[in-house]
């Protein structure tokens, strides 16, 4: 693993690290928060999954997390969206391609050698820093949009990997969203049943969440049509599954808005990851 940067923030340490994936079948880029608290000995840690076209440097640098991270004690890990780099497949469509790996693995060419983000995120980079940094087994998962459609399924998929779950605005219904039909179907396939695993609303239905959550959405959102929040709030109360969901009036899609909750969202995790 190779160290691109790292700086003191807020008392602890923002890193950028690099490695290469055999998952990916590529170079990935990474950032890393540790906070004050992590030279002291391992501190629990937040995932956040960044939206599309977005890199790790997106949150890093707008969100505003490291402030209320090292408040509380956490790290925050920043992936990638997608693979990248020459021989990586991509499309001129922002929807679709490099920064927009929709966390799934692919299995469709010419996706599937390298756009595997769901067991990059899962399996690879969880077992990297748990292996290099001071982080303890409690993890907590948050994202923005794409990123938060990723965040909802990893952890209702995978409830015993993370302690507790949030998200900014997600993509929400994506089997029933035209920023969700086009992609699964170019990476998984045109076999609908596939795409259920993927889908935060039809797994609320069908999984469930054992804990609570957090959802965030702005109520001027350029993209409420296309991410869908009220499916997903329905299917929430149906399934009677404790959640605060929270329509936030005048806010957009941008990181304005993530970073206005960010300290909410910190909190959350920390009262449940601590």
């Amino acid at each position: 693993m190779q160290t691109i940067s790292e700086n003191t923030c807020f008392g602890g340490v923002q890193g950028v690290y690099r490695h290469l994936s055999e998952v990916c079948a590529c170079e990935m880029t990474f950032g890393l928060y540790l906070p004050p608290q992590a030279r002291s000995g391992p501190v629990p840690v937040l995932w956040y999954l960044s939206g599309l076209t977005c890199t790790h440097e997106n949150a890093m640098t707008k969100a505003g997390f490291q402030q209320h991270a090292a408040h509380r004690g956490i790290a925050i890990i920043f992936p990638d969206t997608s693979p990248r780099g020459e021989g990586v497949a991509d499309d001129p469509d922002f929807a679709l391609g490099q920064g927009a790996g929709f966390y799934v693995n692919a299995t469709q060419d010419p996706w599937a050698p390298h756009y595997r983000m769901y067991d990059y995120v899962l399996k690879e980079l969880r077992d990297l820093v748990m292996n290099r940094f001071p982080l303890t087994d409690s993890h907590g998962i948050t994202g923005h949009s794409m990123g938060g459609h990723g965040a909802l399924t990893l952890a209702m998929n995978h409830p015993d990997k993370f302690a507790s779950v949030s998200a900014f605005a997600p993509i929400a219904n994506p089997t029933a969203s035209d920023w969700g039909r086009v992609q699964l179907a170019a990476y998984l396939g045109e076999d609908k049943t596939a795409w259920q695993a993927h889908d935060a609303t039809v797994l609320v239905r069908s999984r469930g969440w054992p804990r609570d959550m957090l959802i965030d959405q702005g109520t001027s959102d350029q993209f409420l049509e296309l991410l869908k929040p009220e499916a997903l709030s329905a299917a929430l109360a149906t399934a009677r599954i404790p959640s605060v969901f929270r329509m936030q009036p005048g806010y957009d899609h941008s990181y304005f808005f993530v970073s206005t909750f960010a300290k909410d969202h910190a909190d959350w995790h920390a009262d449940r990851m601590l």
